[in-house]
């Protein structure tokens, strides 16, 4: 795409879609630049039609969460190019969750590898790329997964800290597998909290077997902390068990919220005193607001 260096060092408008307009106008208003949300029109056959204003910037992003993504990564492409067509020369994507991250191999011969098809399909569309905990496991690199000329993944364990700081004086986090230890420990270290990984066993889709390390859990307040709850099988298990320590309080704190089906009903029913997620996701549990976090990082995608 466009990469010519006389364009604003950073997006001079943010256009938001109304299913992540609150979160995008804060990032708008922290940023200190315009704000415009999108109209968007879904046919009886499922088709979009998009309306975005008649006068824009030469460099805007579009922001959205693109969970339940198929028909909203589609709008993207969509708004992209109609931005392009009214005069825009440089257009960003700040997704603070980024779906088509997990399928970054083929495991099995024939399966296609989602990641690099979608990253690719962004790529022609898009000049840069802001995300918050990408879910990258093989792939290190946002920019791998995703070859715009500007790919920041950023890491929302700052607002995170900030957060349970206002709660808690000294909480234990606890991280559910071996994988949750990246954003457990840096959450830790800001304070210089206690923290413990779990292990995990996973014995299908919806199934997994948790195993705590050795720790006083009694009495203490307890955090359980991933980046993304989808089932949420992991957490429960180590919900399960962490109830039993007699901890005196129990609370969970995840990045991404998706809690696919009765996956939050289902953790809540533990005992559990609070659950807790950034607003990466609109969700009925979001309390940590990324719009700071995302406003500070909007120069990083300059060319």
């Amino acid at each position: 795409m466009n990469t010519a260096r006389d364009i604003h060092s950073r997006p001079q408008m943010i256009l938001g879609f109304p299913d992540y307009d609150a979160p995008a106008r804060r990032l708008a208003e922290a940023a200190g630049i315009d704000y415009a949300c999108i109209a968007v029109h879904r046919f009886p056959d499922g088709e979009s039609k998009l309306t975005l204003p008649t006068r824009l910037p030469e460099h805007l992003a579009l922001c959205r969460s693109l969970h339940d993504p198929n028909a909203r990564l589609v709008e993207i492409v969509l708004a992209a190019g109609g931005a392009r067509d009214l005069g825009a020369r440089r257009v960003d994507l700040v997704a603070p969750y980024l779906s088509y991250m997990r399928q970054d191999t083929a495991f099995h011969p024939g399966e296609v590898v989602s990641q690099q098809v979608m990253g690719r399909c962004l790529a022609q569309w898009l000049d840069g790329l802001l995300t918050v905990d990408a879910h990258l496991h093989r792939v290190h690199e946002l920019r791998q997964a995703v070859p715009v000329e500007q790919a920041v993944n950023l890491h929302a364990t700052g607002p995170m800290a900030d957060f349970l700081r206002q709660r808690f004086e000294a909480p234990m986090l606890i991280g559910p597998d071996a994988e949750s230890e990246q954003w457990v420990a840096d959450i830790a270290r800001h304070d210089g909290w206690d923290f413990r990984v779990a292990t995990k066993q996973r014995l299908g889709d919806r199934e997994v077997r948790i195993h705590l390390p050795e720790g006083e859990y009694s009495g203490r307040d307890l955090v359980l902390v991933d980046d993304v709850a989808s089932t949420g099988k992991t957490l429960l298990g180590a919900a399960e068990q962490l109830v039993r320590m007699q901890p005196r309080s129990l609370s969970v704190l995840v990045t991404h919220a998706l809690f696919v089906g009765d996956a939050e009903a289902e953790l809540r029913a533990t005992g559990i005193d609070a659950v807790w997620s950034c607003d990466s996701i609109p969700h009925s549990t979001n309390a940590v607001h990324l719009d700071t976090l995302l406003a500070r990082h909007l120069e990083d995608l300059a060319p």
